[in-house]
């Protein structure tokens, strides 16, 4: 088994096409197909689906693709470290992130890494924390600022950046504006909830809150951006809880603190691989966080 062979089939996977993986690889189109027809005689076994239009993994195809990913990034993470032993640290660093994440400011580290490290190539991806956690643990990324959604295993470990209680965000001229400076889930029972979708952490930390309390809720107004969700309590449309950051993002709604007697709390984390497969730039980028050179 080649590692072409293997780029070649998870670029096809990702594209679920052979003409767009072709393309994206500078390979030619039947030169592609061959890899994939080889790669499939060495295992005994078809890959993918073919169709007209595009191609699908199978049942073992779907078993090969996380094993490849992670072969492909040990390898990558072998040639970056043989470079950071020469002195000079290159690549690239795949970087997941949840919006506006606690404790970090995340454009303004990745700017100093830049200043530090200029030839590394940056890629960011966004997305919910239960995403970014598979994508970190299957290789795609190599590390992943998120919310604390699981204990440390043997595919992925955690390092703790910010703990903060969650808040509640209304309009000032909800009923809820001159309750007080704090409520609890049981108060909250009957409101409109606004909120994230369920993989997003602070979604994640409301949705275990209220189920300590033992209070159901339907979220109504589900969004996957901050400035959406900020918007639509703006317009009285229903409240949030969020944490605690949030309250500063927009001055003119009320902020309540959210109490359920097990004080509810969102935990942000970076997310990496085990040490042994940790890529030199991640370990940089991490070094360069703990020392507050951002």
């Amino acid at each position: 088994m080649e590692l072409r062979h293997l780029q070649h089939f998870v670029a096809v996977a990702e594209d679920q096409h052979f003409t767009r993986a072709a393309e994206r690889l500078m390979v030619s189109q039947s030169g592609l197909s061959a890899s994939i027809r080889a790669l499939e005689r060495e295992l005994q076994t078809p890959l993918f689906v073919r169709t007209t239009r595009r191609v699908t993994l199978t049942q073992a195809g779907r078993a090969l693709l996380g094993e490849a990913e992670r072969i492909l990034a040990q390898v990558r993470a072998a040639h970056e470290a043989v470079a950071a032993v020469q002195g000079v640290l290159r690549g690239t660093l795949s970087l997941g992130t949840e919006q506006c994440i606690a404790g970090l400011h995340v454009a303004g580290l990745l700017a100093a890494f830049r200043r530090r490290h200029p030839d590394v190539e940056i890629r960011l991806r966004q997305a919910g924390s239960g995403a970014l956690a598979e994508e970190v643990a299957a290789g795609r990324l190599d590390l992943a600022f998120a919310y604390r959604t699981q204990a440390d295993s043997d595919q992925l470990r955690s390092v703790s950046l910010a703990s903060e209680p969650m808040t509640v965000l209304c309009h000032a001229s909800h009923p809820l504006s001159v309750a007080g400076a704090t409520v609890a889930p049981a108060d909250l029972a009957d409101e409109v909830f606004v909120d994230f979708q369920p993989d997003f952490g602070p979604r994640r930390a409301t949705d275990a809150a209220f189920a300590r309390a033992g209070v159901r809720r339907t979220v109504s107004l589900e969004v996957n951006d901050v400035h959406s969700l900020l918007d639509l309590v703006g317009e009285n449309l229903g409240v949030a809880v969020v944490p605690r950051h949030f309250r500063y993002k927009r001055a003119s709604l009320t902020a309540l603190d959210l109490k359920d007697g097990g004080e509810p709390v969102y935990e942000s984390a970076a997310l990496l691989p085990p040490p042994q497969a940790t890529s030199p730039a991640a370990r940089a980028l991490m070094a360069l966080l703990e020392s507050g050179g951002a």
